[in-house]
């Protein structure tokens, strides 16, 4: 175990109802993470934990600040589409413009830091959560991909995965990022290859989701990904609903993934 210290916001008085924030010591990023939660205040447990990992710039904050992404739960539920879950925004690191959630040779885990120390850190500190919660992954852009290639690495802990308009390989990075692709470097020449790790674990694979919008600077690389997965005979669904790279167009799908975790959840 990796965590050192966990701050944990204890006062639900001083907070907007159901969030709570964790600020964690962790040796993977060689210094501290941060954590929004949302649904922390419920009395239920063994709350399913949907983990949504945010794009290149961005922060723990930005799916509630930017995506609402609260505002769409509290909707489905009122709605009765989907049942209790718990949602977890970790920040990715604040590597550079983004991650990419990657174990880097430059010494920082972004990869344990998401699939090992946020989800101890949220267990450790949240009542409604347990290690027997299943665990979905969700993200945008980088997320996306952190998304796609976690849940495909750490196949047997994910119970399900949805990807929007996702990076889909090392180059689409430099639609958004300035730097070199070299700070992305691995130890493991396959680390970062989504479709390496899909057909490693194909026997383990959760169900898995990917949408891109039409209008979007990944979507050839999106359809590009997804022939791939078609003639490896991986099992997946892709939507391609009108849309840009855009929080209007994530604020939209994020409900669609978060029914399909309920389908997947209710079935299972």
């Amino acid at each position: 175990m990796s965590i050192q210290q966990i701050e944990c916001s204890a006062d639900a008085s001083y907070l907007p109802a159901g969030l709570k924030y964790l600020t964690v010591h962790s040796s993977a990023l060689k210094g501290r993470g941060n954590i929004s939660c949302y649904n922390a205040g419920s009395t239920q447990q063994h709350l399913p934990i949907v983990i949504l990992l945010h794009g290149v710039y961005g922060n723990h904050w930005v799916w509630m600040n930017l995506g609402r992404v609260h505002e769409v739960y509290e909707e489905l539920r009122r709605n009765g589409e989907i049942g209790e879950m718990l949602l977890v925004m970790p920040e990715d690191g604040s590597y550079y413009a983004g991650s990419g959630y990657l174990p880097l040779t430059e010494g920082r885990d972004f990869d344990t830091w998401i699939m090992q120390d946020s989800l101890e850190a949220v267990i450790d500190s949240i009542d409604c959560v347990s290690k027997n919660s299943p665990i979905y992954l969700t993200g945008l852009s980088m997320g996306g991909y952190g998304a796609l290639r976690l849940g495909a690495k750490h196949a047997q802990r994910v119970s399900g995965i949805s990807a929007h308009s996702a990076i889909t390989c090392l180059e689409d990075f430099r639609h958004f990022i300035n730097e070199d692709l070299s700070i992305y470097q691995c130890a493991n020449d396959k680390e970062s290859d989504l479709l390496h790790w899909c057909q490693l674990n194909r026997s383990k694979l959760p169900p898995i989701r990917i949408d891109c919008g039409t209008d979007d600077v990944l979507f050839p690389s999106n359809t590009t990904l997804v022939k791939k997965l078609e003639t490896a005979q991986i099992e997946h669904s892709f939507k391609t609903p009108p849309g840009g790279h855009e929080w209007s167009y994530w604020h939209r799908q994020i409900a669609e993934t978060l029914r399909f975790f309920e389908c997947i959840q209710t079935t299972s």
